[in-house]
């Protein structure tokens, strides 16, 4: 038994609004979630930013832009940025390139348990940061970690302190980095390399064309569009290291591997006096760091559709 379809303009109006409101009543706890926990303390960072706050006291007193003159002034604020900077150019480029050349040989229809190994390799993705931190500064311990006992092994005399040295924590925080997320961009690979037709590469086969000449001339060129979506998302996914730079390192040793978030955090709760004004003051500017690569990615967006449709 099937129910009745509307009879006229005024049923069919009662069950859209009916619709409707089924429709608010189970977006609603997102809705309302999402306020609470996203736009509300965009909103607030901007007042603190404008005040002077402990965040232990009721009185805020407003000081204007005093904050952001502090921040600017702040040697430590430009070590951070400069920090991010170039462990933004350290992990890119690798996550970008070596999923690429694993994503194409996870791609081969020749490989046999292909679904298994792509598992394997986006296993570090859904680990929990902070557990593979912690058992990554064990790892690298210098008196009893594997990777020492290791070297030792090969003929090594003296632990490496991979963490404790600020010529080689950055490196090794970036290096786990990229063992961590380049998972994910594997994946967005692997999706771009399913719209090239198999049969441009049966034809490349069958006029003799190395592999080589076929990444070349056809992979990637048909990939150039994805490329641009590719490296704008995986750039801003390094904004967000806070919680493995924290747990393997805490922004040391000697503020080597703090990163403009860990900064943030330093002036907000790690501080013998807290000053939410000023941390929010540089949360904000970093906001707007942020905001210019997102301006970046609507562009990638834009030209990669052109791209697209140039290939075509």
């Amino acid at each position: 038994m099937t129910a009745a379809p509307p009879r006229g303009p005024r049923d069919r109006n009662a069950a859209l609004r009916r619709r409707n409101l089924w429709i608010w009543a189970f977006l609603m706890p997102t809705v309302v979630l999402y306020g609470l926990y996203t736009v509300y303390p965009i909103i607030a960072s901007y007042w603190y930013s404008l005040v002077e706050w402990n965040g232990f006291e009721a009185e805020q007193r407003f000081v204007g832009i005093s904050n952001y003159e502090a921040v600017l002034a702040d040697p430590g604020f430009w070590n951070s940025v400069w920090v991010t900077v170039v462990f933004m150019l350290l992990v890119a480029p690798a996550r970008i390139v070596l999923s690429l050349l694993l994503a194409i040989v996870l791609n081969s229809p020749k490989l046999p348990f292909a679904a298994l190994f792509r598992t394997v390799y986006f296993l570090p993705v859904v680990t929990t940061t902070a557990i593979v931190g912690v058992v990554m500064q064990f790892i690298f311990d210098p008196s009893s970690g594997p990777i020492n006992a290791a070297l030792q092994t090969l003929g090594q005399s003296k632990g490496i302190n991979f963490l404790g040295e600020s010529g080689l924590a950055l490196l090794t925080v970036s290096a786990v980095y990229v063992w961590k997320f380049f998972g994910i961009t594997m994946i967005y690979w692997l999706a771009a390399l399913q719209t090239i037709p198999r049969d441009l590469y049966e034809a490349a086969t069958i006029d003799g064309a190395s592999a080589v000449r076929t990444f070349r001339h056809i992979t990637l060129p048909l990939l150039m569009p994805f490329l641009l979506i590719i490296t704008v998302l995986t750039i801003e996914d390094t904004f967000r290291a806070f919680d493995l730079m924290q747990s393997m390192t805490g922004g040391g040793p000697f503020f080597g591997t703090e990163v403009i978030e860990i900064y943030i955090y330093r002036w907000a709760f790690a501080a013998s006096i807290p000053q939410l004004g000023f941390a929010s003051a540089a949360a904000v500017l970093f906001g707007l760091f942020v905001m210019v690569f997102g301006f970046f990615q609507l562009w990638a967006v834009y030209a990669a559709r052109r791209l697209r449709e140039a290939t075509r």
